[in-house]
């Protein structure tokens, strides 16, 4: 049996504000499908792709935020200011998952060896230490416990008091008022971590995106101005570039060169005519998925060198969602988005890289698909004819659906 013990910050009830409810009302509006980048090549898959729907986990009681796969649990975050483990081995039981309770919705998530990193609506980054312990007991084998301690809140007091006596560590928010270039002052909408864990990234809908060191949770540097409008994702590849994706309908490329201090700014991409709400790369990580709006996934490929010199260049666009593209995730030569018309879209990109196919649709969901994780099945064979995966959806009814799909060897 397992059991999930949770550390709450502070033992109130806190309800969440009407206005949330309105919270997604810029992502979730559906505009014009795009009409200025070619659709890609595609192709029905030859063979029939099995998919079904496993389970469906029910606990929180508000939208569902976040997802991510650690190890052999899921964690989702929710406007419920709840982040939950649910056990992706079937045999396990999902009761008493409540792991960590914060003071403000839950918006993204990511961890990095034994921390996970939260970032709220109420502008800050909770750091949580993960510990998993095995003891014994009289009625059963054993019992698996997994708990969470509160580690600190971002930035840290320390990083606060440093730079509150310096006029030159303050920079302008509003009219008439200031803060230190450490803190945001809007909701962390995004996280990411860079390869060797040394550094998270978080953006937010201040249009700033900042540099946590987490050996000692210090905020390195803060590109302020990053973007005309919020930041709605980041992601970070393994030799270094940042990718932002805001509601300014652009995405931008940054880097910080080898001896640099500051990350400056590469390339801006700008085809979308809508809000851009995710961001995500191909596992070789020659490829950009962007998802919008304008009910488009579009596909960027690293520059080959031309006389543009640019970082990134359109290869075409995936169509096929009728609303907005909420959230995208690749997994191996899959790429699956989400929606606000409900559903999940899984493509397959072929061996060479520029032809796809549409693999299947997985319909079930009573409400957007704002978030989504996907892992390999590990329990497909040697002998399997196919690959096996298993994808995580979480809606903004509250619930966290669990499908396998098995994709034939083509």
């Amino acid at each position: 049996m397992g059991i999930l013990q949770f550390h709450r910050r502070r033992s109130k009830d806190q309800e969440i504000s009407p206005e949330l409810q309105q919270e997604y009302s810029y992502s979730l509006s559906s505009q014009k499908s795009l009409a200025s980048v070619a659709s890609l090549s595609l192709k029905q898959p030859s063979t029939t792709v099995n998919h079904q729907c496993i389970t469906t986990f029910k606990a929180h009681t508000s939208s569902i935020s976040t997802l991510t796969v650690a190890g052999k649990h899921l964690l989702s975050g929710s406007s419920d200011t709840q982040i939950r483990f649910w056990p992706r081995d079937e045999s396990l039981p999902t009761e008493q998952n409540l792991i960590a309770n914060g003071e403000s919705p839950v918006k993204s998530m990511v961890v990095s060896g034994d921390k996970l990193y939260t970032g709220h609506q109420d502008n800050k980054i909770c750091v949580w230490k993960i510990e998993n312990d095995v003891v014994d007991d009289e009625d059963d084998d054993n019992q698996k416990i997994v708990k969470s301690t509160f580690v600190t809140t971002l930035p840290t007091l320390n990083d606060r008091v440093t730079k509150m006596f310096n006029a030159k560590n303050y920079v302008k928010i509003r009219r008439h008022k200031r803060c230190t270039w450490v803190h945001h002052v809007d909701a962390v909408s995004a996280l990411a971590v860079s390869r060797d864990g040394s550094v998270i990234y978080s953006a937010s809908w201040d249009r700033t995106f900042k540099v946590w060191r987490t050996s000692d949770f210090k905020c390195l540097e803060s590109v302020w101005s990053a973007h005309d409008d919020a930041i709605n994702a980041i992601v970070v590849s393994k030799d270094g570039y940042v990718y932002t994706g805001s509601a300014d309908r652009k995405i931008k490329v940054w880097r910080k060169d080898v001896g640099e201090k500051k990350h400056k700014l590469v390339d801006t991409l700008e085809k979308h005519k809508s809000a851009v709400n995710a961001l995500a790369l191909s596992a070789d990580e020659t490829v950009l998925y962007s998802g919008a709006c304008d009910r488009s996934i579009i596909v960027w490929e690293k520059g080959m060198g031309g006389g543009d010199e640019r970082h990134m260049v359109v290869a075409g666009a995936l169509r096929g969602h009728n609303m907005a593209v909420l959230c995208i995730t690749v997994v191996g030569d899959l790429v699956f988005s989400g929606s606000a018309d409900k559903t999940v879209r899984v493509w397959k990109r072929g061996i060479d890289g520029k032809k796809y196919s549409r693999v299947c649709v997985l319909e079930g969901h009573n409400g957007p698909v704002k978030c989504l994780a996907a892992a390999l099945d590990g329990c497909t064979g040697s002998e399997s004819s196919g690959t096996s995966y298993v994808v995580y959806s979480g809606s903004l009814v509250c619930d966290v659906k669990v499908w396998k799909v098995s994709v034939p060897f083509l």
